[in-house]
C-alpha cells in the first residue's frame, strides 16, 4: 500500500469489514471502503471539519501539533499545540481545543490568536481536558480525565463540566464516572452521550470504585441541565459522533461501532489501525473522518453528520 504524498489525495484503500445489523442495510455508502488519507504521525485524535476552508484539522498529541488535511493540499502542520486532544467548532466556526499539556480549554480566534476559556474549577487546575461538545446555546460541555496530566491532581475526581464562554462560568455536570472520555449531543439535544473508559473511579464522596467501560446516555432539559440517566451501552468508546438520524458512531477495539439512538448496535466497521475519534465532514457532511493511531482515514456514509440545532 503506497504512502500518501503531500498535496495528493490518497488513493490507498484498506478493506473495511462491515458487520451489519439484522436487516442487512449498511449505513456505509454503496461500494465504499475505508480510505487511508495520511500517515506517519504518533497518535491522532480530535478531528474537526472546517467547511469554509474545506479541510480537516486534527490533533497529533505526542507531537504537540494540530495537523490539517485537504483533498487539494494533502497533509501539513496547522499549528503548534500543547498536546491538544479533542477539537470542535463553536457556533461562530472557531476551533475549540482541549489541551492536555496546558490543562485547559482554548479557542483559536479567526486571526490565529488563542483565548484560554477555562483552566480551573473553583481555583483548582483541571486534570487533562479530553473532549468537548457544543450545544446550540453556545455552552461547551467537556470531559476531564487524568490522561496527559503533567502535575498532581488538584480536583478530587474525573468530572464532566459545562462552560459558558460568554461569562466564563464553569459548572460540574456529573461527578460519578471513572474516566469520562468522548462526549456528544443527540441532534435534537434532548440527550447527551458520554463515554466512560472505566477503571478506578475517584469518587468525591466515598471510597474508590472499579467501574466497567460504558457509554452513558442522559436526558437534557430544555434549559440545558443534565437530567436522568436513560440507558447505557456495555461497551467503551473514545471519541464519538452522531448523524442526522440520531445514530451514534463510537470508537473502540479497532473498529467504528454504530448504534441507534437507543443504544441498539447497527453495525461495525473495521479500521486498519485502532480508531480514537471520528467526525463528519466534506461538502455534504457525509464523509466520516477517522483518526486512528498514526494515521487518518475516511469512509463515505449514507447519512450526513449532525450539527448543533438552530
Amino acid at each position: 500500500m503506497n504512502r500518501v504524498a503531500t498535496g495528493l489525495l490518497a488513493a490507498v484503500m484498506a478493506f473495511a469489514s462491515i458487520a451489519l445489523a439484522e436487516d442487512g442495510d449498511s449505513l456505509v455508502a454503496s461500494n465504499e471502503k475505508v480510505t487511508k488519507l495520511a500517515g506517519d504521525m504518533k497518535f491522532t485524535e480530535g478531528p474537526v471539519w472546517l467547511p469554509n476552508e474545506k479541510k480537516l484539522v486534527f490533533s497529533d498529541i505526542p507531537n504537540s501539533k494540530l495537523m490539517q488535511w485537504s483533498e487539494q493540499d494533502g497533509l501539513s502542520v496547522f499549528r503548534e499545540s500543547k498536546n491538544a486532544n479533542g477539537n470542535i467548532l463553536d457556533l461562530e466556526g472557531r476551533i475549540i481545543s482541549c489541551q492536555h499539556g496546558a490543562r485547559n480549554l482554548i479557542r483559536i480566534e479567526k486571526d490565529g490568536s488563542t483565548t484560554v476559556l477555562a483552566d480551573r474549577f473553583e481555583g483548582k487546575r483541571f486534570n487533562s481536558p479530553n473532549d468537548v461538545a457544543v450545544r446550540s446555546d453556545g455552552t461547551l460541555w467537556f470531559t476531564d480525565p487524568p490522561w496527559g496530566l503533567t502535575g498532581p491532581h488538584e480536583i478530587p475526581g474525573h468530572w464532566v463540566y459545562k462552560l459558558d464562554p460568554k461569562t466564563g462560568k464553569v459548572d460540574v455536570v456529573y461527578k460519578y464516572l471513572a474516566m469520562p472520555n468522548g462526549i456528544v449531543f443527540s441532534p435534537d439535544e434532548t440527550r447527551i452521550y458520554i463515554a466512560d473508559t472505566g477503571g478506578h473511579q475517584r469518587h468525591p464522596d466515598s471510597a474508590f470504585h472499579d467501574m466497567p467501560a460504558s457509554i452513558q446516555c442522559y436526558e437534557i432539559s430544555d434549559d440545558g441541565k443534565l437530567e436522568k440517566k436513560l440507558f447505557h451501552i456495555n461497551a467503551g468508546s473514545d471519541g464519538m459522533a452522531v448523524d442526522t438520524k440520531g445514530n451514534l458512531y463510537t470508537t473502540h477495539g479497532g473498529k467504528v461501532y454504530i448504534y441507534d439512538a437507543d443504544g441498539k448496535k447497527l453495525e461495525d466497521i473495521d479500521v486498519p489501525e485502532g480508531p480514537a475519534n471520528v467526525c463528519f465532514g466534506g461538502d455534504d457532511f457525509k464523509t466520516l473522518f477517522i483518526t486512528a493511531r498514526t494515521s487518518l482515514y475516511s469512509v463515505r456514509m449514507k447519512n450526513s453528520g449532525a450539527k448543533p440545532k438552530p
